[in-house]
């Protein structure tokens, strides 16, 4: 689905940029350059609504930034009202937070909240840069022009880790939202992650397509169609017309043993949508908040929804898949259905028929807080024991999962009566 003003926020405040280390320098010694440095490093500060505030991270480093007049300012942290310091016309506060987690935040101007409450998580080790660590090469931009849906146009990218030689077949992962994974600097940092974990040789070396939601040809969005829907076009869309063009560049495996899919939001139905219709090209998902939830079920067009998967998973045939699943307590609910409800209900289906599948639920709403401080594990645990001499693995459930209870709900927020 389409991200709501919130998400979009956590998304660009979130945002590493070049510089980093210098602007939370700035801010330890509180420095007058703080001023000048912010707007630059944080361009959420200069936006035109009322909500002009950000949030930049390096490690443990957290630094809070809002650009308001108001005659006093301050950030609730993890439930602890914390004051703001002025710079300029700015307000700020560095904050030393664990990495590995998601911290809960809300600005306050005035002795009043702004806007919406946050969640940002602390970038783990790995997706530091790391000195000696290859770096793999990323293409140009390229676009392909869909005859599965009728003349759609998408972008995509093509990244090819250290390691992968041309000429001989890769191990593949395509991601969808692909134009949000591009920057190393920003967001996931997936391709700083990458990096890391090959050179660790913790995942194979491998060659990544991130493709981007489309468009038709009357410029009408087709990332809802593409993602939300509930049958075998995309995966048809990425098997007979995008990685054929990837394969003008790179030779890859064939086998799904040595392909992943993933994605967030609607893009993680997306991915494991892909790997139901065709476990045999893609056995492994990466889903991240997850919209297992009604957006394109047209039942008067007999077309299902993501809101049906949860009881697939339990009724129809056992695919040879594993899955690792990832949500948050204050995930989205609305008129499609429910997040984190539908999130639960997809890793009990999953435990019910023994798949092998990791859920990890924290407390993180409908952004990537949750899924910047899992990926390095979160791949790891993917790939782990690949075998590039093998085509084929028959995925069984951890005997440490089968011992566990399904997953139960507890109203934390309200009364239960």
């Amino acid at each position: 689905m389409r991200y709501p003003a919130a998400v979009l926020f956590f998304c660009c405040t979130a945002a590493l940029l070049c510089g980093q280390d210098d602007v939370i320098q700035a801010a330890r010694e509180g420095s007058p350059s703080l001023a000048t440095m912010l707007p630059t490093a944080l361009p959420a500060l200069n936006g035109n609504g009322p909500m002009k505030a950000g949030v930049l991270t390096n490690g443990q480093d957290f630094l809070f930034a809002l650009n308001n007049d108001a005659t006093e300012a301050g950030v609730m942290i993890d439930g602890v009202m914390r004051p703001l310091s002025k710079t300029g016309s700015l307000w700020y506060r560095l904050e030393k937070l664990n990495a590995g987690m998601t911290h809960k935040y809300q600005f306050y101007a005035g002795g009043k909240a702004l806007g919406m409450p946050g969640d940002i998580g602390g970038y783990n080790p790995d997706a530091m840069p790391k000195a000696g660590v290859p770096q793999g090469t990323l293409s140009e931009k390229m676009t392909i022009t869909s005859k599965i849906y009728n003349g759609m146009k998408a972008d995509y990218w093509i990244y090819a880790t250290a390691g992968v030689d041309p000429a001989k077949p890769a191990a593949l992962m395509v991601w969808q939202d692909g134009q949000n994974l591009i920057n190393r600097n920003r967001g996931k940092r997936l391709l700083t992650v990458t990096d890391n974990l090959v050179a660790q040789k913790l995942i194979p070396p491998m060659v990544q397509v991130l493709i981007a939601p489309g468009f038709s040809p009357e410029n009408r969005p087709m990332r809802s169609i593409e993602y939300d829907t509930v049958t075998d076009a995309y995966p048809r869309f990425l098997m007979e017309e995008v990685l054929p063009e990837v394969e003008k560049r790179y030779k890859l495996r064939e086998d799904g043993y040595s392909r992943a899919i993933g994605g967030e939001s609607s893009g993680a139905i997306c991915a494991f949508n892909a790997a139901w219709f065709m476990p045999e090209k893609f056995a492994r998902v990466h889903s991240t908040i997850g919209s297992y939830t009604s957006i394109q079920w047209r039942p008067q067009e007999k077309l299902e929804g993501g809101n049906v998967y949860p009881f697939k998973v339990r009724k129809e045939p056992k695919r040879n898949i594993r899955v690792w699943l990832s949500d948050g307590a204050d995930d989205l609910e609305n008129n499609h259905g429910s997040w984190p409800l539908q999130n639960i209900q997809m890793a009990n289906s999953l435990k019910m028929r023994e798949y092998d599948y990791h859920f990890r639920f924290g407390t993180a709403a409908h952004n990537g807080s949750q899924e910047t401080i899992d990926l390095p594990e979160s791949l790891t645990w993917l790939w782990r024991g690949y075998d590039a001499a093998k085509t084929s693995e028959t995925f069984t459930m951890d005997p440490a999962e089968k011992d566990k209870p399904y997953y139960r709900v507890r109203i934390s927020n309200r009364d239960a009566w």
